[in-house]
C-alpha cells in the first residue's frame, strides 16, 4: 500500500510524521500543499489548509502529524511507544518538547537572520504556492504572516538574547546525550523523536543560520537529525549499539539534563498558558464539539509568565494541553509504585507541575479538528 503525504520541505509539522513513514518502512508519495490536489481533494476533508496530511488507499484523510503517528501505531502494535512507564511519559514529554516546547528559537533564527536564510526561505515558500499569477504576492503574505506568527510566540528584540541562551544550552545538553546514544531512548526512535525532530529538522536543521551553528557546535544532534530521516538505525559509529530501548526503564542522566534545560521555560509558559485558557473558557459558553482552535479564536488570548527574571507574553495556544493530556492520562492508569517513580523523575528535572496542570475542559481530535469536550 502506497500512502500520499502531503507536506513541504520547511514545514515544522511535516517533518514529525515523514520522519514516522521514513523510519517505520512505510511506502508513501509526497506531495505539496501547492499541488492542485490538496485544494481539490484533500481539504475538504482536512478541514484546514495545513499540512502535513495523509492520504490512505482508501481515500481517508488525516491532518495533523500526531493524528498521523496515532493512526499508524493503533494499527501496528505501536512499534515506537515505548512499554516502561517512565520512558513512555519521557518519550511523550518530548513530543510536546518538539511540538510547543521549541517554537520560539525555531522562529527565532528562521526569520532573524535574513541575510543568510532569505533566498533560501523565499525559494521554499515560493515552491509551496500553487502556479497562479498572483504567486509571488501570495508567497510574500505567507512569509509576512510567519514573521508575525513569530512575535506570538514571544519572539521580539526584548527576548533575543534569552532564546538565544536557552536554545544553546538545550543543543549543547542534548549533543552530550547523543554523543552517548543514537536516540533517545536507546537504539531506536520513540514517539518523543519524532516530535523533537520537527523543530530541530526543518527550521533549526535546515535553514541556513541554524543549520550551520548545529553542524559547527553540536555535530550529533546533527547527526540525529540525518539519522532520523534515514529508514535504517544508521549508528555506525556507535560500536556496541543495541537495537531496542534502554533496559530496566532507564532514562539516561544526559537526558535528564536536556529536560532540566528545558523546564526552565517550558513549565512557566504551560502556567500561565493554563490560566489563561481557563479564564477564557470561564468566561466564554464554549458548546462541546467547537473548534479548540490554536489562539482561542479571535480574542487576542495571551499569557505572561517570567524566565530567569525576565518577563514574557505569548499566545496561549490551547494544542499545548492537547499533547500534554496523552502524558497525564497514561500517568493516571500507572500503578502507585509506577507514579511515584514519574513523580521523583520529573521532580528531580523541574517537570514535575506538567503532571497536573491542566485545562477545564477536555480537547480531543474528531474529525480532523481539535474540538473541545
Amino acid at each position: 500500500m502506497t500512502y500520499s503525504l502531503y507536506a513541504i520541505p520547511h514545514s515544522l509539522y511535516s517533518g514529525r510524521a515523514r520522519s514516522y513513514l521514513i523510519k517505520n518502512g512505510i511506502s508513501f508519495q509526497e506531495f505539496s500543499s501547492g499541488h492542485e490536489s490538496f485544494k481539490a481533494e484533500i481539504l475538504p476533508e482536512a478541514k484546514l489548509a495545513t499540512v502535513p496530511c495523509l492520504r490512505t488507499e482508501d481515500g481517508q484523510v488525516i491532518r495533523d502529524g500526531a493524528a498521523i503517528i496515532e493512526y499508524f501505531e493503533s494499527r501496528n502494535g505501536r512499534p515506537c511507544q515505548p512499554k516502561t512507564p517512565q520512558q513512555r511519559v519521557v518519550s511523550g514529554l518530548f513530543d510536546l518538547i518538539g511540538a510547543e516546547g521549541l517554537l520560539r528559537p525555531a522562529m527565532h533564527y528562521r526569520w532573524n537572520f535574513p541575510e543568510e536564510n532569505l533566498a533560501f526561505l523565499h525559494y521554499h515558500f515560493y515552491n509551496a504556492q500553487r502556479e497562479h499569477p498572483d504567486r509571488e504576492a501570495k508567497t510574500q503574505y505567507m512569509m509576512d504572516k510567519m514573521r508575525y506568527a513569530a512575535m506570538i510566540f514571544g519572539v521580539n528584540d526584548d527576548s533575543i538574547d534569552l532564546v538565544e541562551t536557552l536554545y544553546m544550552e538545550f543543543l549543547l545538553a542534548l549533543d552530550k546525550h547523543f554523543q552517548q546514544y543514537p536516540y533517545l531512548l536507546g537504539w531506536k526512535p520513540c514517539i518523543g523523536d519524532f516530535g523533537l525532530l520537527a523543530p530541530l529538522y526543518a527550521h533549526l536543521g535546515r535553514d541556513p543560520k541554524p543549520l550551520r551553528i548545529m553542524q559547527q557546535q553540536a555535530l550529533h544532534v546533527y547527526r540525529w537529525v540525518e539519522r532520523m530521516n534515514r529508514v535504517h538505525q544508521d549508528a555506525s559509529e556507535y560500536y556496541q549499539a543495541g537495537s531496542d530501548y534502554l533496559a530496566d526503564d532507564q532514562v539516561p542522566e544526559t537526558l535528564l539534563a536536556v529536560l532540566r534545560v528545558i523546564a526552565e521555560d517550558l513549565v512557566p509558559e504551560t502556567l500561565a498558558a493554563a490560566n489563561s485558557i481557563n479564564d477564557w473558557l470561564a468566561e466564554n459558553s464554549v458548546p462541546s464539539g467547537e473548534r479548540a482552535s490554536r489562539y482561542l479564536g479571535k480574542n487576542d488570548s495571551k499569557c505572561r509568565f517570567v524566565v530567569r527574571g525576565q518577563s514574557l507574553e505569548t499566545g496561549a495556544q490551547p494544542y499545548r494541553f492537547f499533547q500534554l493530556q496523552q502524558v497525564q492520562d497514561f500517568y493516571q492508569t500507572c500503578a502507585d509504585q509506577d507514579r511515584a517513580a514519574i513523580e521523583s523523575l520529573l521532580q528531580s528535572c523541574g517537570l514535575e507541575a506538567l503532571l497536573t496542570t491542566r485545562l477545564d475542559r477536555r480537547i480531543e481530535q474528531r474529525d480532523n479538528l481539535e474540538v473541545w469536550v
